[in-house]
């Protein structure tokens, strides 16, 4: 096996999660739109039919997801592009998480999965919190690789689940 990336510290990240991070805005009629517009799916139930079994419209299962967006006054992620160190790819995956400080250069999606339990609706609040399920190294055609998995919940403001996605991270 090549260098073992997975030290103790790395370990240590292993289960280490974040409280509730709600997003900047409430759940709009017009977000729902654009999002339904964007995944070309006609179903009524985006438009609002009062007479339907959701009583108002309901975003799409992945919306959730998308929610969570860069606040609109946070830091710009590429004002770190003139310091020394800086090499295009933040280790910070998931706002509240610790970084995972892996010298490997390159970072590849992995991957997600969705476990979906209900539509967000207009006017929801929704919330993330975030997880690291498990990190660990494998070797592969051209060197080590290290796997970061990472479980996140979104939530409603009543905290019933709306979403659970796993997604993973390789970096190489």
């Amino acid at each position: 096996m090549s260098t073992n990336y997975i030290t103790d510290d790395i370990k240590a990240l292993i289960g280490a999660e974040t409280g509730l991070i709600e997003a900047g805005h409430p759940v709009e009629g017009s977000e729902i739109r654009r999002f339904h517009h964007a995944i070309m799916d006609a179903a009524p139930r985006y438009w609002g039919d009062e007479s339907g079994r959701y009583g108002g419209a309901v975003a799409p299962p992945g919306f959730p997801v998308h929610a969570h967006r860069r606040a609109a006054k946070s830091a710009d992620p590429l004002d770190q592009a003139g310091e020394p160190d800086f090499d295009g790819v933040s280790r910070s995956l998931r706002e509240g998480l610790p970084a995972v400080n892996v010298p490997l250069p390159r970072l590849l999606n992995g991957g997600y999965e969705y476990e979906l339990f209900q539509y967000a609706k207009v006017n929801d609040r929704i919330f993330v919190k975030s997880r690291y399920e498990d990190i660990y190294q494998r070797d592969g055609k051209t060197g080590p690789m290290v796997f970061i998995l990472i479980e996140d919940t979104y939530l409603n403001q009543r905290n019933e689940p709306l979403v659970k996605t796993k997604n993973t991270i390789i970096l190489r």
